[in-house]
């Protein structure tokens, strides 16, 4: 039986917002690099890349040219197939979050309406966590699978990490659920409206960010990497565009987690809407983006500004501080939720 008009429309309209929203992502993930690049050599005081193309904006480009031409090898005695899906799962799973991830408000233009959203799922902030967890296999897959010690003890040390601080992040955001009375991403937006959620529960927010920032693995959370120890960590044995993925799976995630961030405390695509139908439409997508950016920019500053912990502090800063904070902030938020509700 053959599809309605309506039906191929629809499903020609969701193939061109995955396209749009993936081409945006990776341009994101490459400029994201280059922004690091940038930002961390004024910090100390260098130029960062200036050649390639005006203030180096064409280096992104120049370095994803060159990493294609690399050679690609192996070690022998690895896990050949593992070894080849442990950085395709890590990247795969990176960039399934931002699907369900509003970059405005929906809009009514000429009877059409505009949705900037590939999805919207009723259980959307569950449905990235339950994807971004599974992203540890790829790293501990990567570290068991290269036949060597030091990516072995980075994926060791990844797993425990990841694991530890995934029970904060969640932590961190469940004042915001309660709140909300909901777990879609645009419903908690929507509630923001008045009074962003960063001025409700800046505890919680406190706890998510450095959850979230040890969750992908940053500076000063970057164990699994640690150079000065574990040479490159669980990403040691590889080289080429098994490398690069890994290398865009970091940013593709630091992305979405600063998408979240915006969504969940600071009011989403929320800000002043004026002009005509068009700015109106558009000027929530800009304030999203402008939000984003400047997460984006906090994960550089940090990097560029604090020391590397050591592991048994990283593992009791989790335990011991971060747990018991989120634990606290959730039990303070329900008494003040069910106070208001009497």
């Amino acid at each position: 039986m053959g599809m309605s008009f309506s039906t191929v429309l629809s499903l020609l309209a969701i193939i061109a917002k995955v396209a749009v929203v993936l081409v945006a992502l990776l341009t994101a993930v490459a400029y994201a690099v280059w922004l690091e690049r940038k930002v961390v050599a004024h910090i100390q005081s260098r130029w960062g890349p200036y050649r390639v193309g005006p203030h180096g904006l064409l280096q992104p480009v120049a370095d994803g040219l060159k990493i294609l031409f690399k050679e690609d090898f192996a070690p022998s005695q690895v896990d050949h197939l593992i070894f080849w899906l442990a950085p395709f799962i890590a990247f795969a799973l990176s960039l399934v979050p931002i699907s369900v991830i509003p970059f405005g408000a929906s809009v009514t233009i000429s009877g059409h309406t505009i949705s900037f959203q590939i999805t919207d799922l009723n259980v959307g902030l569950l449905f990235v966590f339950a994807v971004t967890s599974l992203g540890v296999y790829g790293v501990a897959l990567a570290g068991w699978s290269s036949n060597s010690k030091y990516p072995l003890l980075g994926g060791l040390r990844s797993s425990a990490q990841m694991i530890s601080y995934e029970l904060s992040l969640g932590l961190g955001v469940v004042g915001v659920v309660m709140l909300a009375g909901s777990l879609s991403l645009r419903e908690i937006v929507e509630r923001q409206v008045g009074l962003w959620n960063i001025f409700l529960q800046p505890v919680g927010f406190l706890v998510y960010f450095m959850a979230a920032i040890a969750e992908t693995n940053r500076i000063p959370f970057d164990l699994p990497e640690g150079e000065s120890e574990l040479v490159g960590g669980f990403h040691t044995e590889y080289s080429g565009f098994k490398f690069a993925m890994f290398f865009m799976a970091e940013y593709a995630n630091i992305v979405t987690v600063s998408c979240l961030a915006t969504l969940l405390f600071f009011g989403g695509w929320l800000g002043p809407v004026f002009g005509p139908p068009l700015l109106r439409a558009l000027l929530p997508v800009a304030w999203f983006c402008l939000k984003v950016l400047g997460f984006l920019f906090l994960y550089i500053w940090i990097r560029g500004t604090l020391p590397r912990f050591r592991y048994d502090q990283l593992m009791g800063f989790g335990w011991k501080f971060l747990l018991p904070v989120g634990l606290l902030n959730v039990l303070v938020t329900s008494l003040l939720v069910a106070w208001r509700s009497t």
